[in-house]
């Protein structure tokens, strides 16, 4: 296909890799995952980052780990105590994001149901990894819907061009929320690509997104890659840009959504939404249901990452940052839910941040 993999998996042989994301956009080079523990480290040193695809990789290397387990697997307990063990493992790779811990609360209840369903090991084995390994294909579907719906709200939101020209529009992102971020296609890149599709999109600006560059290394990357009309710009450039009546609307992907709406995503979003109000560009968060934290309140209550100033005193292994100075490295903020003025796009559709739609429980 055209579009980039962050992740492959082959269940027959429980085969799982992953693009290498250091590497690029110098070196496309994907990895082999063995182990849980491989999977947990691929996390945490960013090989693999984008909330969604961090879920998909810990999740699939799960379901590997079953695919290996043979005779260990004694009854169904212990298949659920090695499902439990493993995603209690992995939700420490990283604390902000969101979607681990879902998958891990999904399926750990999924394996505690089943061991008390009364089927024998083997078929709750194979219920949980079909389940598991259906996340690849769910995402992508699920991205698809997100887009579209962010695609139809924006384009209703901008009045009409000329007298029977539709209107094609300029989006503004940040961060890498594509193909790369996810299983394919992408949330807030995802509404890029269906603008696009749909002849719409006049143009894409990406921020560069300091300090790790995801902007200029990865989402730029994605975007010469799939020949959309693109244009890179400094974080610092936003309000410039946005003051010369250049973006209709600022579309950006999340880590974690409370239930008041506010949103924890990679640094330097919350300027970026402060900058569109002020300049009244409707600013959105696309993401999937499964970013959303019933269980919190406000964004006061989200956990922040912090991660090393090497990040932030060199670029490709070459120090920019004088020696000796002192770093502050948070690698998310919290954009409060009033700066969200166009909406929570999501794949049951567009809410506004107070209404996001409560999972029935």
């Amino acid at each position: 296909s055209m579009t980039l993999e962050a992740i492959k998996y082959d269940p027959q042989q429980a085969r799982l890799e992953i693009l290498n994301q250091l590497l690029l956009p110098h070196q496309t080079v994907y990895e082999q995952i063995n182990s849980v523990e491989d999977a947990w480290h691929a996390i945490r040193d960013m090989k693999v980052r984008g909330a969604p695809a961090i879920a998909i990789v810990g999740t699939l290397s799960v379901a590997q780990r079953l695919r290996q387990m043979g005779a260990e697997l004694t009854d169904p307990s212990s298949l659920s105590d090695a499902v439990a063990r493993s995603f209690d493992y992995l939700r420490t790779s990283r604390p902000t994001a969101v979607n681990i811990a879902e998958a891990a609360q999904r399926f750990k209840g999924r394996a505690t149901a089943l061991r008390d369903s009364g089927l024998d090991t083997l078929a709750c084995k194979e219920r949980l990894l079909q389940e598991m390994e259906a996340m690849l294909a769910e995402d992508v579907a699920c991205n698809r819907a997100i887009g579209d719906h962010g695609a139809d709200h924006i384009l209703a939101r901008v009045v009409a061009g000329e007298e029977g020209v539709p209107p094609v529009v300029t989006i503004l992102t940040h961060c890498n929320t594509g193909s790369l971020a996810t299983a394919g296609y992408g949330t807030a890149l995802g509404v890029v690509r269906s603008l696009f599709r749909n002849g719409r999109l006049g143009h894409v600006y990406c921020t560069e997104t300091r300090p790790y560059n995801q902007g200029a290394r990865l989402t730029a990357y994605e975007l010469v890659h799939e020949k959309i009309p693109a244009t890179l710009i400094c974080d610092s450039s936003v309000s410039l840009l946005m003051g010369r009546g250049k973006v209709s609307a600022v579309v950006v992907g999340a880590d974690r959504i409370v239930s008041n709406g506010d949103t924890a995503n990679k640094i330097g979003t919350y300027q970026v939404a402060i900058a569109a109000r002020h300049h009244g560009i409707p600013f959105y968060v696309a993401a999937p249901m499964s970013t959303v934290d019933f269980g919190l309140e406000s964004g006061r209550d989200i956990v922040i990452e912090e991660r090393s100033s090497e990040e932030m005193c060199y670029v490709g292994g070459v120090r920019v940052a004088a020696e000796g100075i002192g770093c502050w490295n948070p690698a998310f903020d919290v954009t409060p839910a009033e700066l969200i003025t166009g909406g929570i796009v999501t794949e049951k559709g567009v809410f506004s941040p107070g209404e996001l739609p409560r999972p029935v429980t």
